[in-house]
């Protein structure tokens, strides 16, 4: 059995077929794309027209966003006064590409421009206030922001203050309360009237570029395409047209700069879509901004010298190699904590000295979508005592409200649902992980972590044909709000399984039906081949594309998942109790330990039960009430814990296995100890081993544990007296075997248990206690 590592929901359109079957035949489009136009709200013959073939109309005029006049006024006076106009850019894709649309079209019209891209490590995210102050000192007369600003409160009043009015182009969440920019101009503001509200930073400057220019700068759309689907913002709407045309303007760009970047890439220019941007370009323009200075990104989209983009171009491809390279380190790094660990957390806190702060998103989205768990990486500098980084997380579990509940653990954070930056003092890390995952389970999500993919058919492989995926092609540009289509495969049989790429990390195989087979690739997916026999028959869900390769087209499926045709194990593991465990209501709390029971019975609530086991006799009554069973502590023999599980039908197995004892790290004495610890007694008289228990642990140089145990132990077999805390030797005590002792034995049996239950890796922990239970959901 394979299981799927997501869950599948495939759409159910409730739709007219004689409805479909009219406007395939109007259209002259197979049933399938019209079923899928159908599901994404496209009703009429009319409608799915003017979806795959945007005009002028979805372009909107720029002066219905607020404060569009004031700023291309001030910007006129600016240029007809001869002041220097800085734009003030941000370090990712939108950001440069911004920055390049203004500057080229202040240009345009006479203006003397420059740019200001801030340090991601020194100056930080927008607006920084002594950032503003040398480009005031250094002659700036007006500043234009683009791709931020609304948050820039502080350095918008100093400049103020300096008499430099900013101009403020954006388009992230608008705070309460408004920085006193001369104008703001922004597609959300609430007192703008502009219909379309999800633009790109480089669409809102596009958008002023527009205003500026008196007409749509057609040549400008190849950036615009760029920054657009480089931020993740929705592909429906204005931005549809603008992406569309630009993809068209980009595959045939004068512009060097993008031309030697593709050059460089590996990519057909004359071939560019929303996916090359999205995973060739974009990543490259993203990359110097990473690791170091943008800057080099906006010069070369914006140099008219052949040689000098050629140059930009490699250092920009060499910027992102070495991203890759310090992605690719810290990658298998993380994974190898996560593999070393005997933890098995629901949100995975990673720490290291010296990982590059950069990068750590990336790295927390790669864990993110091996483990389908969230995730926080961070990079600890003990110089300072602090540790830095990002989180990303899945769409069950609010990053974002969870790092607001653990924020007395944090030195500041910001973010949003799924993805977060935040900065810690270092002795936290240990703390935050904890409450992180207690936060999760306190909210009832461990169940809800796994991924969602929503299927939009249930496909035969006969219906994969090239032409079909041509026909689906037309949907395009895909991307947020218009994701590329999905579709199941069931039961079809798997063929030609093995491993592919230099260390075998993709998978590949055929799957085939009664009428047709069709290739199948798996990036990432390489383990998964060990696991699929020959002909085994599977489901399997995924996006369809077409494979070139010497002139011959096929049809080919790039695998999300796939499954072939159990209790739930939690690993809360740690020196404490989670406080969280006693709000997983209803359960049933199993304690072994008698005094953490009398500590502890306080904290279960009334719909939920304790039980105290402490013999076979209480093992074999114990009753299951709810559906959870919380296993608090450590049992001192596995054989009680067995007991109780094979009689038991849990959904739900949270293991704690609290334990202050510490018989498995303590160890048994050796027959040298021993004989050490009985000659001492053999020779002194009247030992307080009540009150000199300590000294005399120091003076034998043995733990204190150990040598209460061999004590008890000789006092077990008859070898020693003990009365009123003095110990002595018993004279010609009948020999005896010390380890068939009924304590030794004991000890032997918590040593194995916790060797079993607390000191194992979670994988073997899992394994065990699904063994013992009466049966395997």
């Amino acid at each position: 059995m394979l299981k799927a590592h997501t869950k599948w929901k495939v759409k159910e359109t409730m739709m007219d077929k004689e409805h479909e079957k009219e406007l395939s035949r109007k259209l002259g489009f197979t049933s399938l794309f019209t079923t899928l136009c159908l599901q994404r709200g496209l009703e009429t013959e009319e409608e799915i027209q003017h979806f795959l073939k945007p005009d002028e109309t979805w372009i909107h005029d720029p002066f219905l966003m607020h404060d569009m006049d004031k700023a291309v006024s001030r910007i006129m006076e600016a240029i007809e006064k001869g002041e220097l106009i800085t734009i003030y850019g941000d370090y990712d894709a939108d950001g440069v590409t911004s920055t390049a649309v203004l500057k080229e079209a202040i240009e345009m019209i006479g203006g003397e421009v420059n740019f200001y891209i801030p340090n991601r490590f020194s100056d930080g995210y927008g607006p920084n206030t002594q950032a503003f102050e040398k480009l005031i000192e250094a002659g700036t007369g007006l500043i234009v922001t683009c791709d931020n600003g609304v948050s820039g409160h502080e350095a918008i009043a100093k400049a103020n203050e300096l008499g430099i009015d900013v101009v403020i182009t954006d388009h992230h969440e608008l705070p309460a309360i408004l920085p006193a920019a001369y104008a703001i101009v922004h597609p959300r503001h609430p007192n703008g009237h502009y219909p379309f509200k999800d633009l790109a930073g480089v669409g809102v400057a596009f958008k002023l570029a527009t205003a500026l220019l008196g007409e749509v700068p057609l040549e400008l759309l190849d950036l615009v395409a760029v920054g657009t689907v480089a931020d993740l913002v929705s592909l429906l709407g204005e931005n549809r047209a603008l992406v569309m045309q630009g993809i068209a303007v980009l595959r045939e760009s004068q512009r060097v700069g993008l031309a030697a970047l593709c050059k460089v890439a590996g990519a057909k220019q004359s071939e560019v879509d929303e996916e090359t941007i999205g995973f060739i370009l974009a990543p490259r323009l993203n990359a110097i901004g990473r690791l170091g200075e943008a800057a080099p990104a906006v010069e070369l989209l914006t140099t008219f010298d052949e040689a000098e983009a050629n140059s930009l171009a490699q250092l920009i491809n060499e910027k992102n190699k070495e991203r890759q390279a310090l992605v690719s380190t810290i990658t298998a790094e993380a994974f190898d904590m996560i593999e070393k660990s005997d933890a098995n957390p629901h949100v995975y806190v990673l720490a290291k000295e010296g990982w590059h702060e950069g990068v750590l998103g990336i790295v927390a989205s790669k864990v993110v979508g091996k483990t389908g768990k969230p995730a926080i990486v961070l990079n600890m500098d003990r110089t300072n005592g602090t540790a830095k980084g990002s989180g990303r997380s899945v769409s069950a579990y609010h990053l974002y409200e969870a790092l607001e509940d653990v924020s007395h653990l944090t030195t500041n954070f910001g973010g949003h649902h799924m993805a977060a930056g935040l900065t810690l003092p270092v002795e936290n890390i240990g703390a935050i992980q904890t409450e992180l995952n207690a936060f999760l389970l306190q909210s009832g999500l461990a169940e809800q972590l796994t991924e969602e993919i929503v299927v939009d058919e249930r496909l035969t492989i006969a219906e994969s044909s090239v032409e079909s995926i041509e026909e689906l092609q037309k949907l395009a540009p895909f991307g947020t709000d218009n994701p590329k289509p999905v579709f199941l495969f069931e039961n079809v049989k798997a063929q030609d399984v093995r491993r592919i790429g230099g260390d075998n990390a993709h998978l590949k195989l055929k799957i085939m039906d009664e009428a047709a087979s069709l290739d199948v690739i798996g990036f990432q997916f390489g383990p998964v081949a060990a696991e699929i026999g020959a002909d085994a028959e599977l489901s399997i869900v995924g996006q369809l594309s077409i494979n070139e390769w010497n002139g011959l087209r096929k049809p080919q499926l790039m695998i999300e998942d796939l499954a072939i045709e159990g209790v739930q194990v939690f690993d809360l593991r740690s020196t404490q109790i989670a406080p969280a465990i006693w709000q997983m209501a209803p359960a049933d709390y199993l304690f072994f330990n008698e005094k953490n029971y009398q500590q502890y019975e306080s904290s279960i609530t009334e719909t939920s039960y304790g039980h105290l086991i402490t013999d076979q006799e209480s093992a074999e009554g114990f009753i299951l009430h709810t559906d959870q069973l919380i296993l608090v502590d450590c049992p001192s023999d596995l054989t009680l814990l067995s007991t109780v599980l094979n009689q038991v039908e849990p959904t739900k197995v949270v293991a704690c296995f609290f334990n202050q004892e510490e018989a498995y790290l303590t160890g048994i004495p050796s027959r040298m100890q021993f004989s050490q610890v009985f000659k001492y007694t053999a020779t002194h008289i009247d030992i307080d081993v009540r009150h000199k228990i300590s000294l005399l642990a120091t003076h034998l140089k043995i733990k204190e544990k150990l040598l209460i145990f061999m004590i008890s132990v000789f006092f077990e077999v008859g070898f020693v007296t003990i009365k009123d805390g003095v110990m002595n030797i018993v004279p010609n005590a009948e020999k005896k075997e010390l380890t068939e002792s009924t304590t030794y034995q004991n000890r032997l049996k918590k040593i194995a248990a916790e060797e079993a239950l607390i000191y194992s890796r979670f994988t073997e922990l899992e394994t065990w206690l699904k063994q013992q239970l009466k049966k395997e959901l």
